[in-house]
């Protein structure tokens, strides 16, 4: 027989023994018999009471503290701080804008430098080992393995789901799909590690020594008191796996997400209460920046864990004297090789608009620059492009506001590119129409500007201007042919940020030559290569700079969140035949 996934009703009837319920229209009797049946069997038992009991005691009711569908101008929601395990007020609040129409819609607690004390009271509490490491309350990896799995049920829940999708929305509007992939990504990590997972990921080696009794050991050991700086481009995903990596290594984090949209971040935490972590474990101060940098001087934070810009990035790596680990501004390229097809036409314009423009080119790995080979611009695969990129809309929000850029300095960057010989606007260029985007923010078409690959390096100027970081709906396009590949490698080269590449061809000698020849940290090829996408089976992060972080996978937490401890043992007394030996 099969039986409803999920279903409260369907836990409510099993632990009466008996009834019938509803599931997506569909009617299950449920028989005593039936019941014991399935509970005959330990596995499915477990699953069911493990399963089932978190989704029938996390209504989102009873943790929740907003309603993203009421959300407005006359119905303003007040965020909190969290130190010390209690949430608290702060003496001023400052005001949230809705990104759609400028109206305030929340208010955030405007912490002030004086009112850090509870923050750093918490942090100082912690040891340098942590909360736990492998020789120190071992048994909170198997905890936070299953607060972990409590997570992981609760996103399952087609209502806590749609819930953290509204509330994604609310303050950085994007299409419902790429909301609902921040969620599927985020549930698919807590689902990974859920069981035996996070202490499988502290692991440590044992080497051989040179005697009877020696051996050494190597640990992966917490930092203790630390920081998480979160972005608002990804004001679920990011915060929550960089979180959840950094509790299941035994730190004790302050967490900090952006002004913009922290709402969605301490809606989470309150989860995690209801799944069961220690309300002490997480601190989370809502402030500016320089709130933030003022904790950080004042509290004994071993490590800061930023994403974000890089003149921010750059500023904490001084404040904290290089204690950080950083996934700051990704200028990411992509290079359309040379064995351009007309059967893979359309997918690949298909992705390049993607990686340009869907969030409005809001992702740190959005694609910035495409070198494209002469074979596929013959086979007109920018007016492809544009042509997917004219679909979008305000309304869907397939296009949607630029948070952190305006309309006037993207307007600006394109006038300035458009002095460069032979540069010309591809599409784009222009501000949305009849839209109520407020100033502060960007609310421009996608856009594309082409610049000839000579003139873009020709000198320093050009080339710093052409590889500029708008982080909206822009990006530049180039052509080269075979006799200018090394030109193209040159440019890469010269790169400051190296996150995330695409070599979109199937030429294994091309793809040999670029990949060889370059560093970004995650870089994708194939026909099918793209410069976005962060699912959870794989790294995602920077690389050619030792502060670079990465975020998904078991590698990246061990990285960011844990350092390398050596102990030596060498258990046994000395030989009967052992004399002192001369001096050396």
């Amino acid at each position: 027989m099969t039986f409803p996934s999920q279903s409260k009703s369907f836990v409510r009837a099993a632990i009466a023994g008996a009834g019938t319920v509803t599931r997506c229209g569909t009617k299950f009797k449920i028989e005593r018999h039936q019941i014991q049946t399935l509970f005959s069997h330990n596995g499915i038992k477990n699953q069911f009471l493990r399963g089932f009991s978190v989704a029938a005691h996390l209504d989102k009711n009873s943790w929740a503290t907003v309603d993203p569908d009421k959300l407005n101008k006359d119905n303003v929601h007040r965020m909190a701080n969290l130190a010390g395990g209690k949430w608290l007020e702060t003496t001023k609040y400052a005001d949230v804008v809705d990104p759609l129409n400028g109206h305030v819609f929340m208010q955030m607690p405007d912490t002030s430098q004086g009112e850090v004390g509870p923050f750093v009271e918490s942090l100082s509490l912690v040891p340098k080992t942590g909360l736990h490491n492998p020789l120190k309350n071992p048994e909170r990896y198997n905890q936070y393995a299953e607060i972990s799995h409590k997570a992981a049920v609760a996103l399952d829940d087609p209502e806590i789901e749609d819930f953290f999708i509204k509330c994604i929305q609310r303050v950085m509007p994007k299409s419902r799909t790429q909301a609902y992939n921040e969620i599927a990504v985020t549930r698919t990590f807590l689902k990974t590690f859920a069981g035996d997972m996070v202490r499988f990921t502290a692991r440590g080696f044992m080497v051989a020594g040179d005697h009877a009794g020696q051996e050494s050991k190597g640990y992966r050991f917490p930092f203790g008191p630390v920081a998480l700086i979160a972005p608002f481009n990804f004001p679920f995903e990011i915060p929550v796996l960089q979180l959840m990596g950094c509790l299941f290594m035994g730190n004790k984090p302050v967490v900090k997400g952006s002004e913009k949209t922290s709402m969605v971040l301490e809606q989470y935490i309150r989860l995690l209460h209801a799944c069961g972590m220690p309300l002490e474990d997480v601190d989370l101060i809502h402030s500016h920046g320089d709130t933030m940098e003022h904790l950080i001087k004042s509290a004994p934070i071993r490590l800061t864990q930023f994403t974000g810009s890089s003149m921010v990035a750059e500023r904490l790596s001084l404040v904290t004297h290089g204690k950080v680990k950083i996934e700051d501004a990704g200028f990411d390229w992509k290079i359309l090789g040379p064995d351009a097809a007309n059967q893979n036409l359309d997918y690949v314009a298909w992705v390049c608009d993607q990686d340009a423009y869907a969030m409005s080119g809001q992702k740190c790995s959005a694609q910035s620059i495409m070198f494209t080979h002469s074979n596929w611009m013959k086979r007109g695969i920018l007016g492809k492009i544009e042509s997917l990129a004219t679909r979008r809309s305000l309304e869907d929000l397939t296009i949607s506001p630029v948070l952190s850029v305006t309309t006037e300095r993207i307007k600006e960057h394109v006038d300035q590119l458009l002095k460069i010989p032979g540069a010309y606007v591809v599409f784009g260029g222009e501000e949305l129409e009849k839209h109520n985007i407020p100033k502060c923010y960007g609310a421009v078409k996608p856009t594309a500007v082409f610049v000839p690959l000579e003139e873009m390096l020709r000198n320093k100027e050009n080339f710093e201007l052409c590889t500029t970081e708008i982080f909206g709906p822009f990006q530049v396009i180039t052509e080269y042919d075979d006799s200018s590949v090394d030109r193209v490698i040159e440019a890469c080269e010269r790169m400051s940020h190296h996150l995330t590449a695409a070599v979109v061809s199937s030429d294994t000698a091309f793809q040999h030559k670029i990949l060889s020849n370059t560093v970004n940290g995650t870089t994708y090829t194939g026909i099918r290569a793209r410069t976005t996408g962060a699912p959870a089976n794989h790294w995602f992060g920077p690389s050619n700079d030792p502060r670079g972080a990465g975020i998904g996978s078991p590698e990246a937490i061990l990285l960011v969140w844990t350092s390398h401890r050596e102990i030596i043992e060498d258990r046994l007394p000395p030989p009967d035949s052992w004399t002192t030996p001369p001096p050396t």
